[in-house]
């Protein structure tokens, strides 16, 4: 069987097997031309060498992804706007799972450095981020969710001492006086909700009363089961992800006790099953689509300029107020 070649791909288009090249990789190409390109691949059935491609370029046309739990809603939603937003550019995804373990990261930041990626969306773990203030790669690198202060790369955040700081008030307006925080030990997300949370706690003059857990299944039951066992219960307790809020809905059943009459609850990520269980729980909805496609649309531009000082933008999140708070 003959093999299509990129020459007869072009003619058929009616290009060049340059802008076959480029519209294959990725790259900027004109609407028209692409579309042509595209229906000729079709039609020919061809196949790129790929491993051909990467001898000769940095550019293999695939991101990769790097997040720190794909258990945890959130990244389950940002690595779906990732992919989406990656194929719409004619870009296949690499997706890495860390666990929070930095060996594991740094084993998957070489991969993509084998892997001659077109760039890397990452959200590392604390110790990543710290690295992150010095260490460069062959590849463009755009953080999302976690972040150094001083990373010499582009990052998609949200204001996330802001956000927790919200849950507090909202849960103070709703009267709840003594309110507990579940906050990961991993991350630097997890830092920086516990100071939103700490600093508005004292600012409504309420005694803080917040816990660092280590990642790992079943932490948060656990923790929280032990705390809701002590004869001073705290009235109201947040979670500061999707994970470890379902750990507290089950530590809440296990330990007997009725959600809202009993104990409030709030926490993170607007998963549906945050909608149907009880009365519903109030929840940040943080928005991932605009996470993810904001972070491709950052990497991509940082390919085409490499230069100039590393970029933030951070993103604001939305409570939604359910029946886990009611009001006095």
């Amino acid at each position: 069987m003959t093999r299509v070649g990129i020459k007869q791909v072009a003619a058929l288009a009616g290009v060049s097997p340059a802008t076959v090249s480029r519209t294959l990789a990725g790259k900027p190409v004109d609407p028209g031309m692409r579309a042509r390109v595209e229906d000729a691949v079709r039609a020919t059935g061809y196949r790129p060498n790929l491993a051909a491609r990467r001898l000769r370029s940095r550019d293999s046309g695939t991101i990769g992804l790097i997040v720190a739990d794909i258990r945890n809603p959130f990244f389950t939603a940002v690595s779906r706007a990732v992919e989406d937003a990656a194929f719409e550019r004619g870009l296949r995804v690499i997706l890495c799972n860390t666990d929070e373990n930095p060996a594991k990261e740094q084993m998957y930041l070489r991969l993509m450095e084998e892997e001659r990626v077109t760039g890397t969306i990452f959200a590392p773990t604390r110790e990543g981020a710290e690295k992150m203030t010095r260490s460069r790669f062959s590849f463009p690198l755009v953080l999302i969710d976690r972040a150094a202060p001083m990373s010499l790369h582009d990052a998609v955040l949200l204001d996330n001492a802001g956000a927790c700081a919200e849950l507090v008030r909202h849960l103070h307006q709703r009267g709840y006086r003594r309110i507990a925080g579940f906050f990961g030990a991993a991350s630097t997300t997890g830092r920086e909700r516990r100071e939103g949370y700490e600093q508005t706690m004292r600012a409504l003059g309420l005694e803080p009363a917040a816990r660092f857990l280590e990642h790992g299944a079943g932490v948060a039951e656990a923790a929280v089961g032990q705390l809701l066992a002590e004869s001073q219960r705290p009235e109201a307790l947040i979670a500061s992800n999707g994970v470890m809020l379902l750990d507290m809905v089950r530590a809440i059943r296990r330990a007997g006790l009725r959600v809202p009459e009993e104990i409030g609850l709030a926490g993170f990520d607007n998963e549906p099953w945050t909608e149907i269980v009880g009365e519903g729980i109030t929840v940040i909805e943080q928005p991932v689509e605009e996470i993810g496609r904001n972070a491709v649309a950052m990497l991509l531009e940082r390919g085409l300029h490499p230069e100039g000082a590393a970029k933030r933008l951070a993103l604001q999140a939305r409570c939604v107020v359910r029946g886990s708070t009611p009001g006095p």
